[in-house]
């Protein structure tokens, strides 16, 4: 039965977390204390700066707060979240319980992971946001659930993302889409593709997505990661053993990140490269640092999706702050901002079909080069205990 991928998704969502309670809705008047609080505070946001798009939207949010509720806004730049992750660490260590140096953080994954279980973080709040009622928690499950891990509140979806391949469509007629199609590209096209070295987050994600598609059984990534994950991780191996051969460099050497590979694609070295944001050969389209003839697809089977989110250290100063701060940046009007790629293209977590018409169309911004044609199903991020095992048995079989 082929069924349609809202469908698919909604039943993903029930296999997934059939424990996910309902939605609560937002108490208006406990909301306006939080904002006449909220006025007149520093929200130290901590998010990661590797991009001048990400950080030009974020200098726009902190125009728009200042104005619309009296908040300054900082932007503290980061390289990695993990940063932030053993500075709270630190500090709730040293009995720092309520001056803490981060009121806003940009997290997912294993950041989020270890944040929730060490008791690094407020909440539960995401659920009592006003603008949570927008957030299309059926159709995009992840919104609720973040690599495997229940969200429970303790941070608000923000954006989504989805595992993309993208290429030059004059070199590439049929783009492959499956693991197995990949495969067979790269025994055409010797040298021409590659994924860049773990435990870069590409190259992670891409190992991932070869061990779900690889894997006769996926139930298990969805679990922690037992002590012994040899069998599990076999089919990834082997797979691996098998394309390496036909990368770039005979998989001897790995592009450092994405962002390599995105100019090795447009200087001709490669001819597919690969990204988390369904519209980013859309935004480099745009910026005319790649071709219009560029295409950008999707394993028809499915690619690893996720959404990533925003939260706040358990010893926040300005916790009211950084609630109405994350309100709004969940608003139709931000959202729609960023989903747009002369700003951002960021895929959004509101519902278009809960928005008023006004709301729905900031939107429609018509089809441009390099979008992904046929989005495919989401696959879950499998559990995050499995990054680091990964990671360590790839680093001592391929590492250099």
């Amino acid at each position: 039965m082929n069924l349609p991928l809202s469908r698919r998704r909604l039943i993903a969502a029930a296999t997934l977390a059939p424990w996910l309670p309902a939605a609560q809705a937002a108490d208006p008047a406990a909301w306006e204390r939080i904002e006449r609080a909220a006025r007149g505070q520093t929200v130290y946001f901590n998010a990661w700066a590797g991009s001048e798009r990400v950080n030009a939207y974020l200098q726009w949010v902190a125009g728009e707060v200042a104005t619309r509720h009296g908040i300054k806004l900082e932007h503290v730049k980061l390289g990695d979240t993990a940063e932030l992750v053993k500075r709270v660490r630190a500090e709730k260590a040293a009995g720092r319980t309520s001056d803490g140096s981060a009121d806003m953080a940009w997290i997912n994954g294993e950041n989020f992971l270890a944040m929730k279980r060490e008791g690094l973080l407020y909440g539960p709040f995401a659920e009592s946001l006003p603008n949570f009622a927008l957030v299309d928690v059926a159709g995009k499950p992840t919104t609720r659930i973040d690599f495997s891990e229940p969200v429970e509140g303790f941070e608000a979806a923000w954006g989504m993302a989805q595992f993309t391949f993208y290429g030059d469509g004059k070199r590439i007629v049929q783009p492959p889409k499956s693991l197995a199609e990949l495969i067979e590209f790269a025994k055409k096209n010797p040298g021409r593709f590659s994924y860049p070295k773990p435990p870069n987050f590409h190259g992670t994600t891409f190992l991932k997505q070869v061990l779900l598609e690889a894997a006769s059984d996926r139930k298990p990534f969805y679990a922690p990661a037992p002590a012994d994950a040899a069998a599990q991780l076999a089919p990834l191996w082997r797979t691996l053993d098998a394309l390496h051969p036909l990368l770039w460099r005979s998989g001897k050497q790995f592009p450092a990140s994405n962002a390599v590979m995105r100019q090795m694609l447009a200087d001709g070295e490669l001819f597919v490269t690969l990204t988390f944001n369904p519209n980013e050969a859309a935004n480099e389209i745009a910026a005319k640092r790649l071709p219009d003839s560029v295409i950008s697809w999707q394993h028809a089977g499915g690619t690893i999706g996720n959404t990533h989110f925003l939260a706040i250290p358990f010893n926040a100063r300005a916790k009211e702050g950084a609630q109405v701060v994350i309100n709004f940046m969940q608003s139709p009007l931000a959202q729609s901002r960023k989903a747009d790629i002369r700003h951002w293209g960021d895929p959004t977590v509101l519902a278009l079909d809960k928005l008023a018409a006004a709301d729905k169309a900031l939107f429609a911004q018509g089809g441009a080069p390099g979008v992904v044609q046929q989005g495919a199903p989401v696959l879950p991020e499998p559990h995050a205990s499995w990054v680091e095992v990964i990671e360590r048995e790839w680093a001592r079989r391929y590492g250099q």
